[in-house]
């Protein structure tokens, strides 16, 4: 019992140290940075932070300024202060110039991590339940009863009643994502296809083809298309411990790098949020000939860590992230655990 007591009261120990550690800076970190077009939360992080999810940290931000953070702009000058022994990084106070008139473009303030990469995943549903598609209005026909149908196209389709949505984006159901440590369904990943615009609505409604990914065909599925929303949310480290894992990678590939996006088997019902930063693991084995036996045998290595990832979006069962950082391929079944 005592040392039962005695490992809980050293854990405790440990895992308070740990929360305690302090922020490291960089090896020579900048005084200061002059945000330039291109640049994201990310990208200033990690030149002043060992460690960029610590963001929050520097800032002083609560969770509510986590979920909205400081928005940042190309020109602004962020600046190291470390007066007070612990880094904060603050934004420089603009210098007051003469009146005078002059335009200036509409500046937009920078994102979490790169929207080029993400911006499409932010658009479309990605996860839907098993029976979400079977209820959506579908195709029934092409013009001139055409199968395939490109952009540009009419179409036909059951299911659209009314004009309340003009807007439509085209999906075929696809495989379901399974949990590779339980096999539970975690839902269906769906296949877009392109996007369609409503011309005229009743039983069926006509609709044009805007854009085509793939071949449009007779029982694919229509979803209302939402507005995109890019992420805003400050990198940060979950509050609670997670351990999950890669489900797939994205367009069906087996191996992934830097900027593939990842569906984890983590969603919001595990606490798992927008701007989460998790480390990627994988577990490692030596096989050799045991010299006391003779014998080839495996032996379990600890887990090495060799990556990290961004959650962008997520669903109750699943979340979808974007590699930041990888020495080494990502692979399916690779583990997620707290930075």
């Amino acid at each position: 019992m005592v040392r039962i007591i005695s490992a809980l009261v050293l854990a405790v120990m440990a895992a308070c140290a740990f929360a305690q550690e302090p922020v490291q800076l960089v090896d020579n970190p900048p005084d200061r940075h002059i945000v330039a077009s291109g640049d994201t939360l990310w990208s200033i992080a990690g030149k002043f932070l060992k460690e960029p999810w610590r963001w929050p940290e520097v800032w002083r931000l609560n969770k509510d300024q986590i979920r909205n953070p400081h928005r940042i702009y190309p020109g602004d000058i962020v600046l190291l202060d470390t007066s007070s022994g612990a880094p904060q990084l603050k934004i420089a106070k603009p210098v007051k110039l003469q009146p005078q008139v002059h335009s200036e473009a509409i500046k937009q303030a920078i994102p979490s991590i790169p929207p080029n990469v993400i911006e499409p995943f932010i658009s479309r549903p990605l996860i839907v339940e098993a029976d979400a598609l079977e209820k959506s209005p579908f195709i029934i026909a092409g013009q001139d009863n055409r199968i395939i149908m490109g952009s540009g196209d009419s179409g036909f389709v059951a299911g659209i009643p009314d004009a309340k949505t003009a807007n439509w984006q085209v999906y075929r159901p696809g495989k379901p994502l399974k949990d590779p440590e339980n096999g539970e369904v975690l839902g269906h990943e769906a296949t877009f296809l392109g996007t369609a615009r409503l011309v005229q609505p009743g039983e069926p409604a006509t609709v044009t083809i805007t854009t085509a990914k793939e071949e449009i065909g007779r029982g694919d599925r229509l979803v209302p298309a939402p507005l995109p929303t890019l992420v805003s949310y400050a990198p940060h480290k979950p509050d609670g411990t997670v351990a999950g894992r890669v489900v797939s990678i994205y367009g069906g590939l087996t191996e992934g790098g830097k900027h593939s996006i990842v569906s984890l088997n983590r969603g919001s019902r595990d606490g798992i949020e927008v701007g989460h930063v998790l480390a990627l693991h994988r577990k490692q084995s030596f096989t050799g000939y045991d010299p006391k036996s003779g014998k080839r045998e495996t032996t379990a290595l600890p887990e090495e860590r060799y990556g990290l990832v961004f959650v962008f979006r997520t669903f109750e069962r699943v979340a979808y992230a974007l590699v930041m950082d990888s020495a080494k391929p990502v692979t399916i079944g690779d583990a997620t655990r707290n930075p």
